[in-house]
């Protein structure tokens, strides 16, 4: 199973020079988890830098996996991981969904760097 974080999908999405890391676990969609957090991060940023039809068209993409909507136990699952490794309420929301499914993270977010679980390459 896999998780990509929101970084990792605007950089697939818009063809970034990390694009081909990421495209592995985002491409094979029937292994592939999206937290709810990521359709929001992406939506919000896509509308930003281009406009609302991209944006809908990137959900398009992400929908194709399974999505890990932040229930109760979700959200106490991530507190927890926030307070253990220190990190910001969107980065542990997407961590603990991959942990809860056995899933690797992939992302170039250097605040995963050094993580267990976590496929981190660095941002171009």
């Amino acid at each position: 199973m896999n998780v990509v974080d929101s970084s990792g999908w605007l950089e697939y999405l818009v063809d970034g020079p990390n694009a081909g890391f990421f495209a592995p676990a985002i491409e094979r969609t029937k292994s592939l988890v999206v937290p709810s957090i990521t359709l929001y991060e992406v939506f919000k940023r896509a509308y930003q830098q281009r406009d609302e039809d991209a944006a809908a068209e990137a959900i398009a993409v992400m929908l194709q996996g399974h999505v890990a909507d932040l229930d109760v136990l979700a959200a106490l699952s991530a507190a927890e991981v926030a307070l253990e490794l220190g990190l910001s309420m969107a980065d542990s929301i997407v961590l603990s969904a991959a942990r809860t499914y056995g899933a690797t993270l992939w992302t170039q977010d250097a605040d995963f760097e050094g993580i267990a679980g976590v496929r981190y390459v660095a941002r171009r």
